[in-house]
């Protein structure tokens, strides 16, 4: 969820600012009785994302609110009373907490990452190795995925697996997708040691100069990404009914954004490679011939 990336389906939620997201968030795919509580975890996670990631605020007034956030998510699931600051967040939130028996571990998980953005945007730090930012997208995206499994009552180790696999793909695809926004804004998310295999200098992929160098590193980390949705992938088969159809889409949503970074041959250090309508035909194929 931290990162912008193209709208699969239409969502039929109203979240506070306009975004482009990873899923599809209380979609027509989704049985009613969930809408509600997935609105609900998607509010939370978009306005906690928000808190780190929009507007001029500095980075300790960014973790000051996370962590006023933290606490109004913890006294909302003992169901003590929260602040007055996200009602639009907390309420529905507490409901979904009660009926569903939300896993509290899976929401501190993001908030967790959040504030870790704000630390190392802040720092200018780098990402040593993929482990390291496998672990970050541990807590900022496979949380997702684990949350709506829950409200769908899904719980073997296999399906877990290839959820994290799928929301780790996703996560991975809107970094690559977004070279360009993110590196002017000191965020750096390709690990250093991708850059020393592919003899790319630090200083030059902040720079975004684009060389052969650039250009082969960034098809790379592309096909490292598409090899975890495909090694996610066989989960649509383990979901029957709407949700499985849902997920369909997200998979071939992330692939295609995947296939626009790779046509581009490394030019998205410079540009954002975007989804168009007319993508969507060719999606939906591929759904149903999954």
């Amino acid at each position: 969820m931290d990162r912008p990336a193209p709208s699969f389906v239409t969502s039929s939620a109203a979240p506070p600012t306009r975004h482009y997201e990873n899923f599809p968030v209380a979609s027509w795919l989704c049985p009613p009785h969930l809408r509600a509580p997935i609105r609900a975890i998607y509010a939370f996670a978009r306005t906690a994302d928000d808190i780190a990631d929009e507007g001029s605020a500095g980075p300790e007034q960014r973790l000051a609110d996370l962590h006023a956030y933290r606490a109004d998510l913890l006294a909302c699931c003992r169901s003590d009373s929260v602040t007055p600051r996200w009602p639009q967040v907390f309420a529905p939130l507490a409901v979904a907490i009660k009926q569903h028996t939300l896993p509290l571990p899976l929401l501190t998980d993001l908030l967790d990452a959040f504030a870790q953005d704000v630390r190392m945007t802040a720092s200018g730090a780098t990402y040593p190795d993929r482990a390291v930012l496998l672990d970050y997208c541990r807590r900022s995206a496979n949380p997702v995925g684990r949350l709506l499994l829950h409200l769908y009552g899904v719980q073997d180790e296999t399906a877990l697996r290839e959820s994290d696999a799928i929301c780790t793909a996703l996560q991975l695809i809107n970094f690559w997708q977004d070279l360009s926004v993110d590196l002017p804004r000191g965020r750096h998310y390709v690990a250093d040691s991708d850059c020393t295999a592919h003899g790319v200098a630090r200083a030059d992929l902040a720079a975004q100069r684009r060389s052969s160098a650039s250009d082969a590193l960034i098809l790379d980390c592309a096909a490292w990404a598409r090899t975890l949705m495909l090694q996610g992938a066989p989960l649509v088969h383990r979901l029957s009914g709407r949700i499985g159809w849902e997920l369909r889409l997200v998979v071939q949503g992330g692939l295609a954004v995947l296939t626009q970074v790779q046509q581009m041959r490394g030019a998205s250090l410079l540009a954002r490679p975007r989804l168009r309508p007319w993508h969507l035909p060719g999606m939906l194929l591929r759904a149903g011939a999954m």
